[in-house]
């Protein structure tokens, strides 16, 4: 199955690009990919409170992906 990251904030430069697509396994979770990610990209694990969004929508890990969804990963966001 394919689908699209779309990165913002430090996740876009730890990953290398704001969008990109992610062949992924038939049933894979929120969570794995989020794995997969971390194998890929060793320092995406320095992002440990991430949000991650599946077609605009704030999900936690256990939700199944379908192929052709959009998955936005959203860093914590400092301001002052």
């Amino acid at each position: 199955m394919e689908i699209t990251i779309l990165a913002f904030g430090i996740a876009k430069d730890i990953l290398g690009n704001r969008q990109f697509k992610l062949l992924i396994e038939e049933h894979a979770t929120v969570g794995s990919i989020k794995k997969m990610l971390t194998e890929q990209h060793p320092d995406f694990v320095k992002l440990k409170s991430l949000k991650l969004a599946v077609n605009e929508h704030y999900v936690d890990d256990e939700v199944v992906v379908k192929n052709q969804d959009e998955i936005a990963i959203i860093p914590p966001v400092s301001g002052g």
